[in-house]
């Protein structure tokens, strides 16, 4: 499998390779937001894992573009797992067309769920407050 992986901050990166990181797993790494289609257009991931807060591109912007993008025929689908500081940023994640999203701290079992869900085509949204779930 390879990730893209979008995080300006060292420690969420280390947590990141630390939960998906196997043998058969490479990333490539942007830590500015307007790198990522670029890198999409050289090795396209399996999946991309996206920090929220991410320079002067953040995971949301970068959603759009790559469903913009994609919409155009520009680049392929690529499943998108939000990494989100607070839960109040659902709507973020939601508006932006990202397959999942887990409420920061994160911890490896959790994102090895949500990338394992999104790349199988499915959905993994956590911490979607009730009166958001139909929605």
């Amino acid at each position: 499998m390879h990730v893209l992986v979008a995080t300006d901050a060292q420690h969420m990166l280390d947590d990141i390779i630390a939960a998906l990181g196997t043998p058969e797993t490479s990333f490539t790494v942007c830590r500015d937001g307007r790198d990522v289609t670029l890198a999409v257009t050289q090795r396209t991931p399996d999946v991309a894992v996206l920090d929220l807060q991410v320079g002067s591109m953040g995971a949301m912007a970068v959603t759009m573009n790559l469903r913009l993008d994609e919409s155009g025929g520009r680049l392929p689908h690529i499943p998108v797992v939000m990494l989100l500081d607070r839960i109040a940023d659902v709507h973020l994640a939601r508006r932006s067309g990202a397959e999942g999203w887990l409420v920061k701290p994160i911890d490896s079992l959790r994102l090895r769920r949500a990338v394992k869900e999104v790349c199988s085509g499915g959905v993994w949204h956590e911490s979607v407050p009730p009166a958001m779930q139909h929605s």
